[in-house]
């Protein structure tokens, strides 16, 4: 196990943080933590620094708990903790707030070399710093019902950390480059003996990051990232649904000391339609009928995205009934779903005297036909 594990590992409880069960699955997590960051994103709460703070905290656990093997090891140093071991618990000689007295306030240790050193195990061992991805970000774009029948492009805008354009996020004065740390050998850390064990703490030349800038980015000042507005432009496909996050691989914030930066989330929000509505990928509609063409039967137009096209409805059709017209739907892969038209009967509030004998012969001649069928004189 190669892990890292931080101290505040010890000390902070991330499943209460993100108010998820200990047992909680990775897509109850997940679907947690996006609730959460969309709640309290500094876009979201501008000037509210309590708001940004939480936004950290959650981030800060979601970057453990949604890492399967991060998870792991923080659940085992948690296990430890309970059992009195960590900083500042009661260990065996040696171990940080043990016999030996030492004790680190800000520390990196190898979960592998702590359950060695528990052992009796040797030296810790250097591994290369690997550069911390950067955050995940999320927006939001409204489009039109028929906007996401057809597909279209729409503007993005984000605002903070990016890429530092001077220095193209090295943190160097352009026409230099960082350097290896001598200290840690760019590992990052440097090992500390402690009787039976050694621990790993951060190198504090380069302060865990394995390189050294000797002249920092005038624009950065060493950093990597600057705080700027960014714009791109989001490709929506046809038949798009109301809901739907479109990924932007490494269109996030930028990972510290020129770490992979994270990715751009855009949730798609769809306007209604006067006419249509959506099931799946399937459209919907309601057809105004008279009363004659609902009972004699008739050709009408139904209205689709594309135009009219003519529908049979059959003599006796009752009110609410549904049709499906097949292939006028909403774009999907491999062709487009169906219109489910349903039949709405317009009965008349007021009927002229000629209107009300033609329906008063028809009753009749019902009467007529149900006596008939029965065989009721």
């Amino acid at each position: 196990m190669a892990d890292e594990v931080r101290r505040e590992w010890f000390d902070k409880d991330y499943y209460q943080v993100l108010g998820v069960p200990k047992n909680a699955s990775t897509a109850e997590i997940k679907k947690t933590y996006r609730k959460l960051a969309q709640q309290f994103h500094p876009d979201a709460n501008p000037g509210n620094k309590d708001a940004e703070d939480r936004f950290k905290e959650i981030s800060g656990a979601y970057d453990v708990l949604g890492d399967d093997e991060k998870r792991s090891s923080y659940d085992k140093v948690r296990e430890m903790a309970a059992s009195g071991y960590g900083p500042g618990g009661p260990g065996p000689t040696g171990w940080p707030g043990g016999p030996g007295g030492v004790r680190y306030e800000t520390a990196d240790f190898d979960i592998g070399d702590l359950l060695r050193g528990f052992a009796g195990g040797g030296r810790g061992r250097q591994r290369q710093q690997r550069p911390q991805r950067g955050a995940d970000l999320e927006t939001e774009v409204e489009v039109s019902f028929d906007e996401a029948m057809t597909g279209t492009t729409v503007p993005v805008r984000i605002s903070g950390p990016a890429v530092c354009h001077t220095c193209n996020g090295s943190g160097a004065q352009p026409g230099t480059d960082p350097i290896i740390c001598p200290t840690c050998a760019g590992s990052g850390s440097v090992s500390v003996n402690q009787g039976f064990f050694s621990m790993e703490r951060p190198c504090p030349e380069c302060r865990g990051s394995g390189r050294i800038i000797e002249h920092p980015c005038p624009t950065c000042h060493g950093s990597g990232a600057e705080r700027r507005t960014r714009k791109f432009q989001v490709k929506i496909h046809a038949g798009v649904k109301d809901g739907a996050r479109i990924k932007l691989a490494g269109r996030g914030e930028p990972g510290p000391a020129g770490g992979q930066p994270g990715d751009l989330y855009v949730r798609v929000h769809v306007r209604q339609h006067a006419v249509f509505g959506r099931k799946g990928d399937n459209l919907t509609v309601e057809l105004p009928v008279s009363f004659p063409e609902a009972a004699l039967g008739a050709n009408v137009e139904v209205p689709t995205m594309n135009g009219p096209v003519t529908l049979k409805v059959p003599a006796g059709t009752p009110n609410g009934k549904t049709f499906r017209v097949r292939g006028k739907g909403a774009p999907k892969k491999g062709g487009h779903g169906d219109i489910l038209v349903t039949v709405s009967v317009d009965v008349p509030d007021k009927l002229s005297r000629e209107e009300k004998q033609l329906l008063k012969q028809l009753q009749d001649a019902q009467k007529d036909s149900t006596r008939k069928r029965l065989g009721v004189a």
